[in-house]
Formats: structure tokens, C-alpha cells, sequence
């Protein structure tokens, strides 16, 4: 297999690059640095160096070396229950829960993010292949980590995922009372008997209107798991007024049946409600929650 060294070399080094790319410590924490870092790190090397031996495996018909593509799907499937395991765990001890859909949405992205590691090294261990039967290896070297550059760019374009401002306007809402009722714009959200915790909502509270652009919108923002994890970025970029077992000023999300929009309070540590409107524009739409009915002929002739 040492004459297979142009071809495995750059091709580990593009897979490890592409899930490098991919790798990103924000306010979320996770992976947690550095031990949750260096594990996938790990694995992306990993992934890398199966996708690159693959190729040269074959032209040496070493067909059993093949099979540990099969294997390593297989193991990349188990880190993904362990990520979910994890994470459930470390959702017992959030003041706000992300939420299972929240939990399931990262467990995916780094199961998935492992293949594409994988896929790459595979694909340039194939160009470089290709290229070495036209071209001097130099050459062929060169045109498979040009390849593998363009090949990261359209990865990391693929598994970009829309944010809430991409299908919904939001607007800072008003918070009121009706009785115990809490009321943002017109929608009751819960009932609040304490009326210090009232006296508090109404000095501090900040408030926003979802409003979703489409009927595809509508389905995506009514899913409880997208609502939960808004709530949870709220809590963690904000802060919240809140300790165990005091309900009252967890942030709430409710919404309005009639129209489809989401209004949500919430008593942050940073009562700026520009800042909360720029949050809830930026979180992520899950993909477990992400529907389109527009895309279908019902869809689109029940909305007209």
C-alpha cells in the first residue's frame, strides 16, 4: 500500500479538514471543549482515513478493507445514541430544557457530519485516482485538493440550516394582564396567581410576536420542539429570573390558534427586547420540526 501514498495522504488530510469545518464551539458548549472537542476530532480523523484507504483497497482487491465503510457507519450510528444519552442527561440539569427535538436535531448533525468526513476523503481518494491515469501525480495531487476544497464548501452549504427569520417576522409584543392571566398581544399564555410575580412581569418582562411568513411557517413554528428550543436560547444569551421549582418566570411560548402566530414573555437577566428579537430570529429551525406543505398540491390549494 505505500505506493497508495499520494492518493491516502491528501485524501485523510481533506477529510479531516472537512469535519474541522464543520466543528464549532458556540454559546450552546457542545461538543464541550476541550474533552468533547478532542473526541470528535477524533472521530472525524477517523472517518477520514477509512473513506481514503477505500480506493487503494479496492485496486489492491483487498476487498475485506472495504467492509469497514459498512462497520464504520455502524459505530458512527452508536456515537449518535451516545450523543443523545448525553445530552439527556445533561438536559436534567438545565433551568430550561432544550427539549428532545432540540437534543435529537445535534445528535444527527454529528452523526451525519462524521459521513461527510468520510464522503470526502472518498472522493478525493477518487479524483486523485483518476486524475494520476491523465496527469503527472503532481498534478493529479493538485486537481483532488482543489476538488476536496470545493467539495467542503458545497458540504458545509448543504448542512447550513435555516434560522426563524427565514420563515417568520418577529416584532417586540406587549405584555399585560387580564385577571391572572398573562397576555402578550392578545394571546393568553398562563395564569400567574402570585401577584408579586405579576408586579415583577409587568416592570421587566419583555415580550415578542412571531409571525410566521407562509403556511409552511405555520406547521414548523405550531411543532412544540422548535417552541422549546427558542425558549431554551433565550435562556442561555439572556439569562432568566428563575431558580428550581418557580415556574413563573420560565420563558413561555404560546400560540394562537386562529392565526398561527407565536407570542412569548419571558423575565430575562438582560431586559432588552431588541436583543430578544434578534435571538429568536437567529435560532435555528430544527429539522425535525421543518414542514412544507406548500410543497404539495393539497397544501397549496388548501391555502389559497
Amino acid at each position: 500500500m505505500d505506493k497508495y501514498g499520494y492518493i491516502i495522504i491528501p485524501s485523510i488530510l481533506l477529510g479531516f479538514l472537512s469535519r474541522l469545518s464543520m466543528l464549532k464551539v458556540d454559546y450552546r458548549q457542545y461538543p464541550s471543549y476541550p474533552q468533547g472537542v478532542f473526541s470528535h476530532v477524533t472521530l472525524g480523523l477517523i472517518a477520514a482515513s477509512l473513506g481514503a484507504v477505500a480506493i487503494p483497497s479496492l485496486m489492491e482487491k483487498e476487498f475485506s478493507a472495504v467492509t469497514f465503510l459498512s462497520l464504520a457507519a455502524q459505530q458512527f450510528r452508536e456515537v449518535r445514541n451516545l450523543e443523545r444519552q448525553s445530552l439527556e442527561k445533561i438536559d436534567e440539569t438545565e433551568l430550561v430544557p432544550r427539549g428532545t427535538a432540540y437534543i435529537e436535531d445535534i445528535s444527527k448533525a454529528f452523526e451525519a457530519r462524521n459521513y461527510m468526513a468520510m464522503l470526502t476523503s472518498l472522493l478525493v481518494s477518487i479524483f486523485i485516482t483518476i486524475g494520476g491515469r491523465y496527469f503527472k501525480t503532481v498534478y493529479a495531487m493538485l486537481i483532488g485538493i482543489i476538488l476536496g476544497i470545493i467539495i467542503i464548501f458545497l458540504f458545509n452549504r448543504t448542512i447550513s440550516r435555516d434560522t426563524i427569520e427565514e420563515i417568520a417576522d418577529v416584532y417586540p409584543a406587549k405584555i399585560s394582564f387580564d385577571g391572572p392571566l398573562l397576555i402578550v398581544n392578545g394571546v393568553s399564555i398562563i395564569n400567574i396567581g402570585y401577584k408579586p410575580s405579576r408586579d415583577i412581569y409587568l416592570k421587566k418582562g419583555i415580550a415578542v410576536e412571531i409571525i410566521p411568513k407562509d403556511k409552511n411557517g405555520v406547521v414548523t413554528l405550531s411543532n412544540l420542539g422548535q417552541r422549546k428550543s427558542i425558549e431554551h436560547n433565550v435562556s442561555v444569551l439572556l439569562g432568566v429570573r428563575k431558580d428550581v421549582d418557580q415556574p413563573d418566570f420560565s420563558p413561555l411560548a404560546a400560540r394562537d390558534p386562529d392565526t398561527g402566530k407565536i407570542v412569548m414573555a419571558v423575565v430575562s437577566m438582560e431586559n432588552d427586547v431588541n436583543y430578544l428579537v434578534r435571538l429568536v430570529e437567529k435560532t435555528i429551525v430544527l429539522e425535525s420540526a421543518k414542514k412544507k406543505p406548500l410543497d404539495s398540491y393539497v397544501g397549496r390549494k388548501a391555502s389559497d
